[in-house]
């Protein structure tokens, strides 16, 4: 990391009215990360490109400033990070064109930024109460259950397009959230007789990057399944009973079903 004497920043503002969302490229996207970086909320590099750090960075933004939690940029979320922040489009585009890989902007180190309380939001400094940096980790899951549903979703999917393999992660997250099933991701994957990847030992294969995609995307609110709390491979299943579930739609070669 090259640390670089930053000059009293003046206040620009960049960001035009498009909705900014993950995959997003361009000026919008570095003013976003800058801003969020500002405050202690990023820790990546200000590139302009919308990944998955700067997505978790802006959700935690929103958790903390009391916003809808979607990982997107829309009017009052920029407006919030404008009160909450400072930007200088010059210098950060500066530091970008010069190949700088800085990792932190305004002029103080991200080790020392203070927690952005409500009301003091944007007071940058050596505060007293450090801001925990961005866990990339949904709200209400571990980096535990994020992997171990990665896990199954290899072990049970990997074969499957996309859609199936998010429809497979959509599948473990209904059964937390019924009430026919146990509420946390390793009882339900862990559940006797649940899932073949469990029962064969391919649970413990490791996962790809496409697997915990998937996940997090099922975790975000792409549910292919239409709700679905069973799926099952008509050329292999051997249970009758399977059969007798109201089945909702096939992805790939699975059947998703009530």
């Amino acid at each position: 990391m090259i640390l670089i004497s930053v000059p009293t920043i003046h206040e620009t503002r960049a960001f035009t009215n498009q909705v900014i969302q993950k995959g997003a490229v361009g000026d919008d996207v570095i003013e976003l990360q800058a801003r969020l970086q500002y405050i202690g909320f990023y820790n990546g590099k200000i590139d302009g490109v919308f990944g998955w750090g700067t997505y978790w960075a802006l959700r935690n933004f929103q958790s903390e400033f009391g916003l809808p939690i979607d990982g997107i940029a829309g009017g009052d979320t920029k407006a919030k990070l404008i009160k909450a922040s400072k930007y200088d489009q010059q210098y950060v585009k500066n530091q970008i064109r010069k190949g700088n890989k800085f990792t932190h902007y305004g002029g103080t180190d991200l080790s020392k930024q203070s927690s952005p309380n409500k009301g003091q939001a944007g007071n940058q400094g050596g505060g007293s109460q450090p801001k925990p940096s961005a866990t990339n980790t949904p709200a209400g899951f571990s980096q535990n259950d994020i992997r171990l549903m990665a896990n199954a979703v290899h072990g049970e999917a990997r074969g499957e397009p996309y859609e199936g393999q998010v429809a497979v992660a959509a599948v473990i997250l209904n059964r937390v959230n019924s009430a026919s099933f146990p509420n946390t991701v390793s009882g339900v994957i862990f559940e006797p007789g649940a899932f073949t990847a469990v029962a064969d030992g391919q649970i413990w294969l490791e996962p790809n990057d496409t697997a915990e995609r998937a996940v997090l995307d099922a975790i975000n609110g792409w549910d292919p399944t239409g709700s679905a709390l069973y799926y099952f491979n008509p050329d292999t299943a051997t249970s009758a009973w399977i059969w007798t579930r109201p089945q909702i739609k096939q992805i790939g070669k699975h059947i998703f079903c009530m």
